[in-house]
């Protein structure tokens, strides 16, 4: 975490629900106002009523209420008061609760969204060394501490510190040694708060990372369930979860023995208090410095005043618990990981006489660790209406080097342009508007078919959505389904077969219509009949645009403008189908292990 005043940065979403917390604050005035007043009816029934002593000079107005003159309708009033005074106290509670819950909810939403909003604009670098599950609960719990801070440290520190002050005001009236003697145990509680608070964090961050793991794990483990069932693995998985869940169980116990060795110790620290006052506030009703009813007071305030002062020490382990989560959710929140944009950075200017999408790399290297590049000093250019494909083993760096066109990385040497413009000074919202992508594995979200692919182009009509569906060939089977376009995909497309799905995410791409197109391996995991319809709609998608094709199957890029030949991060050849074939290089040895020695 590096910012040191982690509260002071989760505080602004308390300070943004100002107007329910200035309403729960005055609620805790009421009723802490309703618990400083709540035992004196008691010291007036033992001192007035029964002991039939004067009322005090500053309570004379009672006299004046009817009846008052009477024992008997005093005690009545008396007995009123009381009801009155806890019944206020409970309405004053029961409504700072009900607003508690509903600001306190607003506080985790605003740190939720703020925090998805980040992990959004976090590059792909940051993403690929975590779990899944774990950035979820950082989400959808981890965010709670915003909650905790506030509600359960902030607001009963508050709570307690007021109570305090008029409970101290209160008790030194009535006998001031007395005060002070019950005031021992402050410095005693500190101690406790000190000695514990550091374990109790520390226990409680390592619990959230483990239970995180686990969501990590199950969440692995259910987006794997077909190979998981195929392969008879279901035990297996289900040790290796159960291993994570003991795991975080016995750092649960950790955080819960941290928490009851610290309460055990203020429980102590209080109960000798108490005792001391005891006998200290006895001595002094027998030596008749003070009064059977002020020393009942005496008695009710003290348990009262060691309530806040628990209070106050066991905000510690709340303390721990929204430090703990703050720890994960800043983490993210201050990671700098991010593909910046410049104050002043530009849309993609619109050319109204020339086609837009010439994308060049110049002396590009990039890495995703320091010291280990993956493209080195590459240069490539692709301008409006060419094909470029990249061909090359696993691993040389293709889906890499198309990942620099829409910023997903920036290049660690060398630049990208567009139009000749460099990416870094071109807003990326901008940028990314005019690249659509097709990927081996498409992206269906759990939308409706017509939903899925207006993805890209929020505002299409429902007549563009079907045009681009009918281009990508896939108008006929969505009409087939259930409700055609308004049929809702099941998660990940699991509805649809690997050729539909293709087939979407290219009906998504022509109905984007950008400039830049982005092919990475679209029919790889295709079978030549369904590759050879794919063929088509693909050939319509990239008329007239930029194109960059990654594909393992030579048959796709025969027609390609340039094929550039990757090994490990460098270009090694470039040119047409035929002229590498012709030059009997790497390009050569790929065809013929694909088509054997088959004349092309």
């Amino acid at each position: 975490m590096k910012s040191k005043s982690w509260w002071l940065r989760l505080g602004r979403y308390g300070l943004g629900q100002w107007r329910g917390l200035a309403l729960i604050v005055l609620l805790i005035g009421a009723d802490v106002l309703f618990g400083l007043l709540r035992p004196w009816p008691m010291k007036l029934i033992l001192d007035n009523v029964l002991k039939n002593e004067p009322l005090p000079e500053k309570l004379s107005w009672l006299n004046s209420l009817p009846g008052a003159h009477s024992g008997l309708a005093l005690l009545a009033w008396l007995t009123v008061a009381t009801a009155v005074l806890f019944l206020g106290g409970w309405i004053a509670r029961t409504i700072q609760s009900y607003i508690q819950v509903s600001t306190g909810s607003r506080m985790v939403y605003a740190l939720g969204s703020d925090l998805f909003r980040q992990l959004q604009r976090l590059s792909l670098r940051f993403h690929n060394r975590r779990q899944t599950g774990d950035l979820v609960k950082r989400v959808t719990t981890d965010c709670d501490c915003v909650r905790v801070l506030v509600m359960n440290v902030a607001l009963p520190l508050l709570t307690s510190v007021a109570t305090l002050a008029g409970m101290i005001v209160i008790l030194w009236g009535f006998d001031s040694f007395l005060a002070m003697v019950a005031l021992v145990v402050a410095p005693l509680l500190g101690f406790c708060i000190w000695f514990f608070a550091r374990p109790m964090t520390e226990r409680t961050y390592a619990q959230y990372e483990l239970q995180g793991a686990a969501m990590s794990r199950a969440e692995q483990t259910l987006t794997a369930l077909p190979v998981v069932q195929a392969f008879g693995r279901e035990d297996y998985e289900d040790r290796r979860l159960d291993e994570l869940w003991r795991k975080a169980d016995k750092a649960s116990l950790r955080v819960l023995s941290s928490e009851l060795q610290f309460k055990v110790g203020t429980g102590m620290v209080t109960a000798i208090g108490t005792a001391i006052v005891f006998a200290v506030g006895g001595a002094h009703v027998l030596q008749g410095k003070l009064s059977l009813g002020s020393f009942t007071v005496f008695l009710s305030y003290m348990v009262s005043f060691y309530a806040p002062l628990e209070t106050l020490a066991y905000l510690s382990t709340s303390f721990a618990s929204a430090k703990a989560g703050a720890r994960r959710v800043l983490e993210v929140l201050e990671s700098d990981e991010t593909v910046s944009e410049k104050p002043n950075a530009l849309p993609v200017p619109v050319h109204v006489k020339k086609k837009s999408g010439h994308v060049r790399l110049e002396n590009a290297t990039f890495g995703y660790e320091p010291g280990r590049d993956v493209l080195h000093n590459l240069t490539l250019e692709a301008r409006p209406g060419e094909t470029v494909a990249l061909v090359g083993a696993t691993g040389a760096g293709k889906s890499t080097l198309v990942s620099l066109i829409p910023r997903l990385f920036d290049p660690r040497e060398g630049r990208v342009t567009f139009d000749g413009v460099d990416l870094r000074d071109l807003q990326i919202a901008s940028l990314r508007a005019q690249i659509s992508i097709v990927l081996q594995e498409p992206f269906i979200l759990p939308l409706s078919v017509a939903e899925n692919i207006a993805y890209g182009r929020a505002d299409a009509t429902r007549d563009e959505v079907i045009a681009a569906a009918a281009d990508a060939n896939a108008d006929e089977f969505i009409r087939e389904l259930s409700e055609g376009y308004d049929t809702v995909i099941g998660e990940r497309g699991s509805t649809l077969s690997g050729g539909q799905r293709q087939r979407l995410a290219i009906a998504r791409a022509l109905l984007k219509n950008a400039p830049v197109l982005i092919l990475d391996e679209p029919t790889s995991a295709l079978d030549a009949q369904t590759e050879s319809l794919l063929l088509k709609a693909l050939e319509r998608l990239m008329d007239g645009r930029t194109t960059f094709i990654i594909a393992h199957r030579l048959s796709t890029i025969r027609k390609a403008t340039r094929i550039a030949v990757l090994d490990a991060g460098r270009i090694v050849e470039m040119g047409t189908h035929q002229e590498l074939l012709a030059a009997g290089g790497f390009y050569k040895r790929l065809h013929e292990l694909q088509f054997g020695s088959m004349k092309p």
